[in-house]
């Protein structure tokens, strides 16, 4: 038995050098897709004193209106790897953080899994097969894609939660009475809403594993009845905060999704790719290009429903004996795992490979139960024949090390934006935003060319895409052609008025085309919109200081210097903050000391338009135009000031 033990002691260690080795060149891994509004771009994850504003507002989660939605233990875990790296230098205790909460998981789910197996069939084997579950979903590449996504951590801990509760309610059953495993699950409903599916797995739990019912047993009202009354904590606290979560979830949130029919009659098949990717996870992507299907009697719906049938019935066949039970109940978690994000509830994407975290857990649980139990039925065969024994060892190393060798290559994939960009315009070609994302990453390195090819690949795939425009206009602004820059810019501003971003961009190209004052006003909306969008505003307060410092030296100057120069600086200064009487009066000062100043006529027709003032507005560009007559902007000033008077008399 010591040597047993020594020997199981080792594989553990080994395991966890070969996890430790696998996610070795992860940790520095950059930010991608949504940690630009949640972390990056976040001003509230800045400073440790904001963790209490998480509880209180759903607005501190995202600079993005649309995914501001209720997770403060995922928004506070963030803030404590900000302060741990000091800054956004540098992603390692992000990644870190992560990493280490995902080592405790499998540690959890080993002596869960080991618990589970010895309630079915006791045998000195089981520790082995709940040591290679561990390692298997440990080094399970599609779990690359949870991982290496730093703000997904709310798949991977909201995971650890509903383990911890199982972990707490099977190993310390005297406790039950004080509800000490409904804590870890209370907790990870702060960080994400599937972890309410706790409630109905500990049913199936009680009824498979704890009760020994058969699925048909399960039926039974009296049987129910048992189930429901010792599940019935647990549905009260996920009910609960189910809705205390919805409610304090923000008004601008959006799940993205459209037609709620469309999207759950495509889910049977998506659900059927993810349990195909749990044996063959060879087409993973960041950004899928699934599309919703069109009606039920599409093929792939039919095929959807028909795998889901055959699992119900495999699940129904492994409930009959005591030791198959094990599978029936891992195949529920599976399901049940999968109803918040594969059912009525539509969102954005169809698909989504970070999905799969938590429903592999039961998945994991019955697949290697059952070859657990096959290698228990030839157990005599492995004891006698070394050629078995050699067909097991090459067969599980084959398995873990084909994983780790797959998710090593995810996490290169996932190093920088142009890999992880360019791996989903290989993976997802009718990916509008894949083929965007990817053309930043090549305006980034001052390939414009090719930066433009492939945002018009994304146009034709995705025209109304309001961040594909705000980034058109940044190309073209970089390839100097200023009239299409503003033009894309204010189409963005047209497709989505409610999201910061296109003030933010359109307002920092103003700020560079030396028109701070029309930035203004879109910054502002900017940072009403988002209150966290730190980059707005910043932008915002570096105009205001530096117009404030202009207003001041030119007030300074045209007092200390009273020339015709400092005068129309100061009234211009004026013009901008909207103190339009202050303009004309600094304007006359300066006709004062050069009465044929023709710009200072200009700036009093100007400010006159803009009170609406437009006899006094013709009279200024009038006198302007005698000095100047080829003075185009005033001529524009004076047209403008006919045509209004014109209407307003019509109007009459």
């Amino acid at each position: 038995m010591k040597k047993n033990n020594n020997l199981f002691i080792f594989l553990c260690f080994l395991s966890f050098i070969l996890l430790v080795l696998t996610y070795s060149n992860h940790f520095h891994n950059a930010f991608q897709f949504d940690d630009g509004g949640i972390i990056v771009d976040n001003i509230f994850i800045r400073d440790l004193h904001n963790i209490p504003l998480f509880f209180k507002d759903a607005r501190m989660h995202s600079s993005n209106p649309q995914n501001q939605t209720y997770r403060p233990l995922t928004s506070a875990s963030l803030a404590i790897d900000y302060w741990l790296g000091n800054g956004l230098h540098s992603t390692f205790y992000f990644h870190l953080s992560t990493f280490l909460w995902y080592v405790v998981q499998c540690i959890l789910m080993f002596f869960f899994y080991l618990k589970v197996f010895d309630t079915a069939r006791q045998h000195e084997w089981n520790r082995y097969i709940a040591l290679f579950a561990v390692s298997w979903y440990g080094l399970h590449t599609a779990n690359a894609e949870t991982i290496n996504y730093i703000y997904q951590r709310c798949d991977s801990l909201s995971t650890l939660m509903v383990v911890a509760g199982f972990f707490l309610y099977a190993y310390f059953p005297k406790w039950r009475n004080r509800y000490l495993y409904l804590i870890p699950v209370a907790l990870g409903m702060f960080i994400k809403e599937p972890t309410a599916m706790f409630a109905p797995i500990l049913f199936f739990y009680i009824m498979f594993i704890e009760k020994n019912y058969s699925l048909r047993d399960s039926f039974r009202l009296k049987n129910i009845l048992t189930g429901l009354k010792g599940s019935l904590p647990a549905f009260i606290v996920c009910i609960f905060l189910s809705v205390f979560v919805r409610s304090m979830m923000s008004s601008t949130y959006i799940p993205g999704g459209t037609s709620w029919f469309q999207y759950l009659i495509t889910q049977p098949f998506v659900i059927l790719r993810y349990f195909i990717t749990f044996f063959l996870p060879v087409n993973l992507s960041a950004d899928t290009d699934w599309k919703l299907v069109a009606g039920i009697l599409d093929v792939r719906v039919i095929v959807g429903i028909f795998f889901i049938l055959a699992m119900l019935s495999i699940a129904y066949h492994a409930s009959k004996k005591q030791e198959t039970r094990p599978i029936t109940f891992g195949i529920f978690w599976f399901f049940l795992a999968l109803i918040p994000t594969s059912s009525i509830i539509p969102l954005a994407e169809v698909t989504n490979d970070h999905r799969m975290f938590f429903p592999f857990v039961g998945l994991m649980l019955s697949v290697c139960w059952y070859l657990g139990l096959l290698i228990i039925k030839h157990e005599k065969s492995i004891r006698q024949k070394l050629s078995v024994r050699m067909l097991i060892i090459m067969t599980t190393l084959t398995i873990l090390g084909g994983h780790a060798y797959g998710t090593y290559q995810r996490n290169k994939v996932w190093h920088t934006g142009e890999s992880l960009w360019y791996d989903v315009t290989v993976k997802s070609p009718l990916n509008g935003r894949g083929m965007m994302n990817y053309g930043i990453t090549q305006m980034g390195k001052g390939k414009y060319q090719t930066a433009l090819e492939y945002f018009e690949k994304a146009l034709a795939l995705t025209p109304h895409y309001s961040y594909l425009h705000i980034n058109m206009g940044i190309l073209m602004g970089a390839m100097n052609k200023p009239a299409e820059a503003e033009k894309y810019f204010k189409n963005a501003l047209r497709y989505s008025p409610q999201e910061p971003e296109p003030y933010f961009y359109y307002a920092r190209w103003l700020k560079n085309q030396n028109r701070q004052s029309e930035a203004i006003p879109l910054l502002q909306r900017a940072v009403q919109l988002s209150p966290a969008h730190s980059s707005a505003q910043k932008l915002l307060n570096e105009i205001l200081t530096r117009q404030k410092t202009l207003k001041g030296q030119a007030e300074a100057a045209g007092k200390t210097v009273p020339t015709v120069e400092n005068y129309i600086n100061l009234s211009l200064q004026y013009h901008r903050e909207g103190r339009y009487r202050d303009s004309i009066n600094t304007c006359k000062k300066a006709l004062e000391i050069k009465p044929d100043y023709d710009l200072a006529y200009n700036n009093i027709c100007a400010a006159y338009n803009e009170l609406k003032m437009w006899d006094k507005a013709i009279e200024a560009c009038t006198k302007g135009l005698k000095i100047n007559p080829s003075f185009q902007i005033m001529k524009n000033n004076l047209a403008k000031a006919q045509q209004q008077r014109v209407l307003q008399g019509s109007k009459k």
